[in-house]
């Protein structure tokens, strides 16, 4: 066998002439590498993450779209939040509120649709509350008072330490409800109420009008009236006509509740007793209101005799 030998001299001027070969310049060589992601784009936690909150007050959606500042060992009140300047009551753009119908605030009326929330707030005065119809901004600037379109006063109160800001519903009833701003120590509140029944009202007539012999339908009407005391007269009519077209236990203890409501017990007790008899012993529901119904019964006997 026979070994064959590069010269040394060759591999070695070889190795030489690579090493002195132009190649990319380091300025090449770094744009030729991929960019790094923005920061922006990295899918990190907000200092102040978003919220929406909503509620239904009446029969209006409330909704409330907002970014929760953290205190973070900072002054709040007189410090990151200055007096008698307006504030965006939240952090990052404009804090959004809307209602779906026109509703009252502290009394006042607030037509349905979206607006800008602020709070002007004082150190020895009651704080505004501010709805604004521009709703574009980036938190307070270029706000303008002319577009304000309601300003109701609130007083703040002390309470317990929250951390991050928060808005929460309390108080909520059929018609109405609180929005309670908390941060810090300080919460303000609104009292939020809606003509719901007025809107009920319009809703049964309307369906009524539309389903006149569905007997179910109106004793339903009539017992929402008789359980919210309101137009006792349209109450009567409608369980008179729900009897009429079917006569069942559950119209009668309609109707009996309806006139011990307008203190004719005579009357009413004899409408408990019918319903009694017209009840199914063996109806589940019968069965569970039945107690209730001869309590209510002994109670119109007490009255009427």
């Amino acid at each position: 066998m026979r070994l064959s030998f590069r010269p040394l001299s060759l591999v070695f001027a070889s190795s030489i002439l690579l090493s002195v070969l132009p190649g990319p310049s380091a300025q090449a060589q770094m744009a030729a590498k991929p960019a790094l992601p923005a920061a922006s784009l990295l899918p990190l936690p907000q200092a102040s993450p978003h919220v929406l909150l909503s509620h239904t007050v009446g029969l209006s959606e409330v909704m409330v779209d907002y970014h929760a500042p953290s205190v973070r060992n900072r002054q709040i009140w007189q410090g990151l939040v200055p007096y008698n300047q307006i504030w965006r009551a939240g952090a990052n753009e404009n804090t959004l509120i809307t209602f779906t119908d026109t509703v009252r605030i502290n009394g006042k009326t607030l037509p349905a649709g979206q607006y800008s929330f602020f709070v002007f707030p004082r150190s020895d005065q009651d704080w505004d509350m501010v709805f604004n119809r521009v709703t574009t901004h980036w938190g307070a600037e270029k706000y303008d008072e002319k577009e304000d379109v309601l300003r109701v006063p609130v007083v703040p109160e002390e309470s317990a330490f929250h951390e991050t800001l928060l808005y929460w519903f309390s108080d909520v009833k059929p018609g109405s409800a609180h929005l309670n701003l908390s941060w810090e120590k300080k919460t303000v509140s609104i009292y939020i109420d809606t003509n719901v029944q007025a809107r009920v009202v319009a809703g049964i007539e309307k369906a009524v009008a539309q389903r006149p012999g569905d007997w179910q339908l109106l004793a339903q009407a009539a017992d929402y009236l008789v359980q919210n005391n309101l137009n006792a007269e349209r109450a009567l009519y409608f369980i008179n006509e729900s009897i009429r077209l079917r006569d069942v236990y559950t119209n009668n203890w309609i109707k009996a509740r309806l006139l011990a409501s307008k203190l004719d017990y005579d009357t009413a007790i004899v409408y408990a007793r019918k319903a009694i008899k017209l009840g199914d012993k063996d109806d589940e529901n019968f069965k569970a209101q039945l107690p209730s119904m001869r309590v209510s019964l002994i109670e119109w006997q007490g009255k009427a005799y």
